[in-house]
């Protein structure tokens, strides 16, 4: 017995029909904005990663040595390598560029609520444009594909937030600070204790009674106090960024999902502008559904022009939690259209049935295991045929076939030569009239 790996799951296909539900939306209202889809590799250079990160990350990563003696890596996120793809061909391509990829990464950390070590998400990225309206598109794009899955606006939030408020703020002080160290404290300061908190923008340079004071004003999330207190043309300058982004995704129709917060950083250094995070309303998911951001530097420290961009990832993990907390998870069960069963030597016109539903797009079973007419029709229960339809020996001798409705349990006879007909999804209820 073959036990399966730790942080990696197994779908069956109830589970795995509610999740292709749930990606339909998401990418049919990615497509509906106009994204692209892309396909991209499992495997990638180590060197995308740690080039940036330094070694360390290897730690977090399923890397290892190829038979070609190359550094290579399980894919842990999408932006590295779109960043790749864009700089490969950046000239190429129309801009803005905008894409977006269903696909599964790898990460070796701890396994916990919403966190495997092998994750889905689906990706959607605007690049080419530094305009407010791309960041709010990407908002209303997150707006729209949760509202498509059933969530109202009482069921999430998006809490916006802006990388150079914080930069600008954490320059102001007199001291030698790691900004990007306190950023990351801070992406964290809602996971730990308070004077964790503090420890950590003290160990990124601030004195402790700057770190209170910088904690209680971001904690406002008053933006004309924020502008008053730094005084810099940075601050001003973000300020009036996240305003117009604001401003946009209200007549975008996303306004109304986000809530100026601060506090919300992302870790990851490469975001540069505009970032937001999803949570539950309720809280009881613990952990952001999902974040994105403006990561405008990307594309030129991978070798390419200049190219502002910004994007977000939703994990699926996560949403699904949402979904089923908000009792919108789409039902995890299988369902087939019809099943067409088979009595006797019946094979030559049950397949021409089978085969002419199928024709009209619909799902079709048929006996492939020679079973008897009872374990036929447990088979259809146990698939959630609404439909069987009977092709029997007796039946054909009259010209006939029998139609059951299997959830009532009624059932008519119909001539063999007008069944599928006329009708695109013939039921009972067509062909007993």
């Amino acid at each position: 017995m073959y036990d399966r790996i730790k942080g990696f799951r197994d779908f069956y296909p109830g589970e795995m029909a509610a999740r292709r539900e749930a990606m339909d939306v998401l990418e049919g209202t990615a497509r509906r904005y106009g994204f692209r889809e892309v396909g991209t590799p499992a495997l990638e250079r180590a060197e995308l990663w740690t080039d940036k990160s330094g070694d360390e990350i290897v730690e977090e990563l399923y890397a290892f040595e190829d038979q070609g003696g190359r550094h290579v890596t399980l894919t842990p996120e999408l932006t590295p390598t779109v960043a790749r793809m864009v700089v490969a061909k950046g000239q190429e391509l129309s801009k803005p560029i905008k894409w977006f990829s269903t696909r599964p990464f790898w990460r070796y950390e701890q396994v916990q609520q919403g966190r495997q070590r092998e994750f889905y998400q689906t990706n959607v990225d605007i690049f080419g444009s530094a305009e407010p309206e791309a960041d709010a598109e990407i908002l209303a794009w997150a707006a729209d594909a949760l509202t498509g899955l059933g969530l109202t606006g009482e069921d999430f939030e998006f809490r916006v937030s802006h990388r150079d408020i914080l930069g600008g703020v954490l320059e102001t002080y007199d001291a030698d600070v790691d900004v990007e160290a306190a950023i990351r404290a801070v992406d964290k300061s809602d996971k730990i204790e308070r004077a964790e908190y503090h420890d950590l923008l003290v160990d990124a340079g601030l004195e402790y009674d700057q770190a209170a004071e910088f904690d209680d004003l971001i904690a406002d999330g008053d933006l004309e106090e924020v502008k008053a207190v730094a005084d810099t043309e940075r601050v001003d300058d973000a300020v009036e960024n996240l305003q117009a982004v604001l401003a946009a995704a209200e007549d975008f129709g996303a306004r109304e999902y986000c809530t100026i917060s601060l506090e919300t950083a992302r870790g990851l250094d490469y975001y540069t502008g505009v970032v937001f995070e999803c949570f539950d309303s309720v809280g009881d998911v613990s952990r952001s559904v999902f974040g994105g951001g403006r990561y405008d530097d990307l594309i030129e420290n991978f070798g390419g022009q200049p190219t502002p961009a910004v994007g977000v990832a939703p994990g699926h993990a996560t949403l699904s939690l949402l979904c089923q907390r908000a009792g919108v998870w789409p039902d995890e069960e299988i369902s087939t259209d019809y099943y067409v069963l088979q009595v006797g030597d019946t094979r030559v016109e049950a397949a021409r049935i089978a085969r002419e539903l199928r024709e009209r797009g619909h799902v079709v079973e048929t006996d492939v295991a020679g079973r008897s007419f009872g374990a036929q029709l447990e088979y259809a229960d146990s698939i959630n045929a609404e439909t069987t339809v009977i092709v029997g020996e007796r039946d054909l001798a009259n010209g006939e076939v029998t139609v059951k409705d299997m959830e009532s349990g009624d059932q008519v006879q119909v001539p063999v030569d007008e069944f599928p007909g006329e009708h695109d999804r013939p039921t009972f209820d067509d062909v007993a009239e």
